[in-house]
């Protein structure tokens, strides 16, 4: 065919009346549709195309006039011919059939359909929209259409599931984006890619999210072509499946609150036609090198780290050209592995509901346990009964332990997050950082690895934006233009620890203190230690950054992180050298159900320690308890002076006064250590954490209660808050003292 033939704009009309047909309904709405498709028949007209093809568009013009009754479906069968019609055309083959053909329009294409058009529909008032919230902008000047994304008669549990899938689909394609950049040719990752677009089209057409069908049939469209060969996955192209996926995640978290009942039917915006022609744009053009840094294996190993590369501030999207010819069906879906076969048939999808149900049981069955085995230590002695309460204790410990390890999911999914987010941080910032991954399969418990992923965010963005510094920097002195992060997660005894190090600039402690005296956090005369230099970082207000950006700037983010973790019982150390690097290291424990506490009386009443904050327990020897004018009562332990703090009196209980008389406990928090006075030891015992009414509210030192074995209630202490008393707490509590 003649080089000089419209076909570029041909299909791009053909495009805005997909998109057109995805947001309207033809049978009442046909203005819009009208006019693209008279704009359609002029331009098809003036090429001399074929009969049938002539013949179809002028069938579409009167159609526009006099609507079908099954318009959504004519319409729709009549674009789909049209596409295949005008390659067809393009690529010299003879028009597919058209009357009568399977799954086409039932009406002769010569004379247009009679039934007449319905009443125009008033138009509803907008709802209100949703900000949006995918990290893809689309460029200045294109179009964001208003989405309806959950049809009018959906089925709830359908819809439930389709985004419950879609939840899983989209993080297994934005890991798989993020491999491809570095390793464009692994046809495993690749497929997996394809693969999940693939079924997002299929599930999408099933559900009837027409627009979500026709993001994801580009894309994969995109995806087909690099596993033909055709189209190399550069950088153009990994941005365009990221943006489809921001836009696929944005419509499923809409979808998922309006079924949960907030504003349902509610349309939000969405850069749905931007997206598409960049697809278009990167399909019709050649492939061009990504520059992308490897520095190591990026698929993930069994013993190995998983390295995500993160590249350059991108360049501009280039203007849509023509969209190449494609084949009329559909690609095949690429089967899945047979390990994913075998992984999915021995797993079954569970509501967490019913797994926090049941974890609350099993802490109700050990509660129950505990008293009935007191109860008959208080009976006396049975050979028999003994031997019986023996066997149930560990029936229960092994039911506790498997509901616990149900809720035990691996932190994958949180580092696969943060994988994305350090690329978009560094495009933003202009800079070059690989993101090195380790411990994956590290397990926790679900609730633990949600609360985590907020306080991650923060640290990874402020050591994108503080730590690793730009190019430029990082060659004058004598580092790779490439910064790296390191993401690592394991377990140490009974919690799990995860790392975040940078091998930036470090934090400079007279900076540090330069800017906390600027901003009034602490005095010019206060004498600070390396460590607690360190930890300003943490203070609220603080920040060393010299403008507001996006990223940083108002003194937010790190004093987050540490209340959200000391929250989940965890805690947060630094240490940094200047010029070399930080390193971040958060503790914490496996589950917030159950934790092992030391139980300890103060005026009758018994309290519980959680044992991971207790550092050891003793009877204070006459002398070692001295009070220091203007800094209260000390402890000598080990050779350190570590404040005292008396419980009794920190809660209003007539409590033991002498030291010599009563027991005491060393906590910390952090490096933060306190000594507890209390009256004596109880013993140590898992306890499932209930939470406290409204009695309690805004009260500080307790983090939860406790069923104890003998049916008693008993408070468990927040050992942070006893160690790190809150700004303007009525007690003063000392700093510690070295010896």
């Amino acid at each position: 065919m003649p080089p000089d033939l419209p076909f570029p704009d041909i299909r791009g009309l053909l495009r805005r009346i997909g998109l057109d047909l995805a947001f309207v309904d033809p049978a009442t709405r046909c203005d819009s549709l009208r006019e693209l498709a008279i704009q359609l028949r002029d331009r098809i007209v003036a090429a001399d195309p074929p009969t049938e093809v002539r013949a179809a568009v002028e069938a579409a013009v009167k159609a526009c006039d006099q609507p079908p009754a099954d318009a959504a479906s004519w319409f729709g069968c009549w674009h789909e011919w049209l596409e295949e019609a005008v390659t067809a055309w393009e690529q010299g083959r003879p028009a597919p059939a058209w009357t009568n053909a399977p799954g086409r329009p039932g009406h002769s294409a010569t004379s247009p359909p009679a039934a007449p058009a319905a009443p125009a529909a008033p138009a509803a008032p907008a709802a209100p929209t949703a900000p949006a919230a995918t990290r893809w902008q689309p460029p200045s000047g294109s179009t964001v259409e208003s989405v309806a994304v959950l049809p009018a008669g959906s089925d709830a549990e359908m819809m439930q599931l389709f985004c419950a899938e879609a939840v899983e689909l989209l993080a297994d394609i934005e890991q798989a984006a993020l491999v491809l950049e570095s390793q464009p040719d692994d046809a495993e990752t690749l497929a997996t890619a394809f693969r999940g677009f693939h079924t997002l089209k299929g599930n999408a057409a099933v559900m009837r999210l027409v627009v979500l069908q026709r993001l994801a049939h580009e894309v994969e469209s995109l995806l087909e072509a690099a596993r033909r060969g055709s189209r190399r996955l550069d950088r153009d192209a990994i941005d365009v499946i990221l943006a489809a996926a921001d836009v696929v995640g944005r419509a499923v978290a809409e979808m998922g609150s309006q079924l949960d009942g907030q504003y349902p039917g509610r349309s939000i915006p969405l850069p749905v036609t931007a997206v598409i022609d960049r697809a278009q744009a990167v399909i019709s053009k050649p492939s061009r090198p990504s520059g992308i840094l490897v520095a190591g294996p990026v698929s993930p190993a069994a013993d190995g780290p998983t390295i995500a590369p993160i590249v350059p501030a991108a360049e501009p999207a280039p203007p849509p050209r023509a969209e190449p010819p494609r084949p009329a069906a559909d690609p095949v879906a690429v089967p899945p592995a047979p390990a994913q076969r075998a992984a999915a048939a021995a797993s079954v999808r569970v509501d967490t509901t019913k797994l926090d149900l049941l974890v609350d049981l099993v802490g109700e069955l050990v509660i129950a346990q505990s008293m009935v085995v007191q109860a008959a230590d208080q009976a006396g002695h049975d050979d028999q009964l003994t031997r019986m309460l023996g066997h149930l204790r560990g029936i229960t410990a092994d039911l506790q332990r498997t509901a616990l390890t149900m809720r035990m999911v691996p932190i994958r999914g949180t580092f696969q997050k943060m994988s994305r987010l350090v690329r978009d941080t560094a495009v933003q910032l202009g800079k070059e950082i690989r993101l090195v991954v380790e411990g994956e399969e590290t397990e926790l418990d679900r609730t633990v690895i949600e609360e985590l992923s907020d306080p991650l965010l923060h640290m990874l963005r402020n050591a994108a934006d503080h730590g690793i510094e730009s190019p430029a920097q990082r060659l004058a002195v004598g580092k790779p233009a490439a910064g790296t992060l390191r993401l690592r997660a394991s377990h140490q005894g009974g919690s799990v620890v995860v790392e975040i190090t940078d091998d930036g600039r470090g934090l400079d402690p007279a900076r540090l203190r330069a800017k906390a005296i600027e901003r009034g956090i602490i005095s010019a005369d206060a004498i600070l230690d390396a460590r607690e230099t360190l930890e300003l970082i943490f203070a609220p207000g603080f920040s060393t950054a010299e403008q507001v950006s996006d990223l940083s700037g108002r003194g937010v983010g790190m004093d987050v992180v540490r209340r959200n973790l000391e929250r989940l019982r965890g805690k947060v150390e630094i240490a940094s050298v200047p010029g070399q690097g930080t390193t971040f290291t958060i503790s914490m424990p496996l589950t917030l159900a159950i934790i092992e506490g030391l139980i300890v009386a103060v005026a009758g009443q018994r309290f519980v320690i959680p044992t991971l904050a207790v550092r050891e327990s003793f009877r204070p020897r006459s002398g070692s308890v001295t009070t220091v004018h203007a800094r209260g009562e000390l402890v000598d332990v080990r050779g350190s002076l570590v404040p005292l703090v008396r419980l009794g009196r920190r809660l209003g209980l007539a409590a033991e006064e002498d030291p010599g008389r009563a027991i005491v406990v060393v906590v910390e928090a952090g490096h933060d250590r306190r000594c507890l006075l209390v009256d004596e030891l109880v013993g140590k015992q898992e306890v499932v954490i209930k939470s406290l009414g409204e009695t309690f509210a805004g009260r500080t030192g307790f983090a939860g209660a406790a069923i104890l074995g003998d049916g008693r209630v008993g408070l468990i202490l927040d050992t942070a808050a006893l160690v790190r008393p809150s700004r303007g707490s009525s007690e003063k509590i000392p700093s510690e003292t070295v010896a």
